[in-house]
């Protein structure tokens, strides 16, 4: 039970830093998107330290995507899409976690953290300097993108990558690279926010794939 307060209590702080940024500014709604997207990164490493069961993970986020599905047509929780533009970006972040929560919970734990940390930790980062840090830009399928932005996905990406395959035991791999590369061409298609849901799939299954599979044997 003191596992499940733990999570609830991460949770929760989360909003509440978020509920007060908001409070003091009310008028920079990406900022304070990217505080829950980038604050729950840490989560999944979390639940799987303290052993949360998959059961319990999946019908969490199964339960949270319902609810956010919900809040787009009844506005319940407007802190969570407050913005500016059409996006469904907070259905498939959850949704895609249910779905590694699903396939690595049990059988690949540092693939499910892979792809998670990628979508949190790059994707977040990449936007939130992308567009407070004036570089060049374009424009692709209407989505602005930025270089900086771009490569800070492609760098944090590698860094995780990287990290986590160290932490598994496994050496260097060109196949990093080639992930960290395709990952953040992935992030380039972000129209209505479908790359919270390419972004972490791709990345955990080819980490799983070329990592996981290929150098443990």
């Amino acid at each position: 039970m003191l596992n499940y307060f733990v999570i609830i209590f991460y949770i929760l702080s989360i909003f509440s830093i978020a509920i007060i940024y908001r409070i003091y500014k009310p008028h920079n709604k990406e900022f304070l998107r990217k505080i829950i997207h980038i604050g729950i990164g840490p989560l999944i490493p979390i639940a799987l330290y303290l052993q949360i069961n998959q059961i319990s993970a999946l019908l969490f986020t199964g339960l949270m995507s319902l609810l956010i599905l919900l809040n787009y047509r009844y506005r319940i929780f407007p802190i969570i899409e407050d913005v500016d533009r059409k996006s469904y970006g907070t259905f498939f972040y959850c949704f895609s976690l249910f779905i590694l929560i699903l396939c690595f919970w049990k059988e690949d734990p540092l693939s499910l953290t892979t792809g998670f940390l990628i979508m949190t930790f790059g994707d977040g980062l990449a936007g939130l300097l992308g567009k407070n840090i004036p570089s060049k830009t374009w424009s692709f399928l209407k989505q602005k993108k930025s270089l900086l932005g771009t490569l800070t996905m492609f760098i944090t990406t590698l860094i995780i990558l990287i990290s986590l395959s160290y932490s598994g035991g496994y050496e260097f791999s060109l196949y990093l690279i080639i992930i960290a590369i395709f990952t953040t061409l992935f992030e380039q298609i972000s129209i209505v926010g479908i790359d919270n849901l390419t972004v972490p799939i791709y990345s955990a299954f080819s980490f799983n794939l070329l990592i996981s599979k290929i150098l443990i044997n």
